[in-house]
């Protein structure tokens, strides 16, 4: 689905493959294919991986029945689903419901808010970890406002705002922002320290991103 992005990524984690989470995807119809992109995963990430998420709960119930015999040998961590689209989180409901898996993964920035009517509640609820897809809105959000509106946040980039807006929800453990840019990749990195943003702060980050 990525190209060769976990190759790419499991050579460059190299020795410091150990100090790292690697989440990552199945995306098949079939529990076979499941487990054959799964092994070519192990070979990339030194024989296990961290997270291992059902992507848009394609054949979820297939997928889970494998994935929790191989979470059993200790070649997977936490088990995961994810979905992209508003219309499937009812689905996305019912899997987080059944107790199969431990960590979800929906999109959430302040034009797409669809979860925080259900679904992340739901994950306070059961005690869910919660991966943020899509902070940027698919590159909707950027470019931003001017610096001097940041300076009232604390942040130095529009893209830093965004980030601390997801992480300040308590519900939320952490954005995945897509960049090619190895400053930018610095930037975001800061975004994930406190402090955190108020209510009073995360309002006026809607308003900037509505307006």
């Amino acid at each position: 689905m990525y190209g060769r992005a976990e190759d790419v990524l499991g050579r460059a984690l190299g020795s410091r493959r150990d100090e790292t989470i690697v989440a990552t995807k199945i995306w098949a119809s079939t529990a076979q294919e499941g487990r054959r992109q799964f092994e070519r995963q192990l070979s990339f990430y030194g024989g296990r991986v961290d997270v291992l998420q059902v992507h848009n709960l394609l054949a979820w119930n297939d997928q889970l029945a494998w994935m929790e015999r191989e979470r059993g040998a200790g070649r997977i961590g936490l088990l995961g689903a994810t979905h992209h689209a508003s219309g499937a989180l009812d689905d996305l409901a019912t899997v987080m419901r059944s107790g199969r898996v431990q960590c979800i993964q929906v999109p959430y920035n302040p034009l797409e808010r669809d979860v925080e009517r259900q679904i992340l509640p739901l994950a306070e609820e059961l005690g869910l970890g919660v991966i943020v897809m899509r902070p940027f809105a698919e590159g909707a959000l950027v470019p931003g406002p001017d610096e001097a509106e940041l300076e009232k946040l604390g942040v130095r980039t529009w893209s830093q705002a965004l980030l601390r807006w997801i992480l300040s929800d308590h519900r939320v453990h952490v954005a995945i922002p897509a960049t090619s840019d190895p400053q930018h990749a610095r930037e975001n990195a800061e975004a994930g320290e406190p402090p955190w943003f108020d209510d009073d702060q995360r309002r006026f980050v809607e308003q900037l991103a509505t307006r």
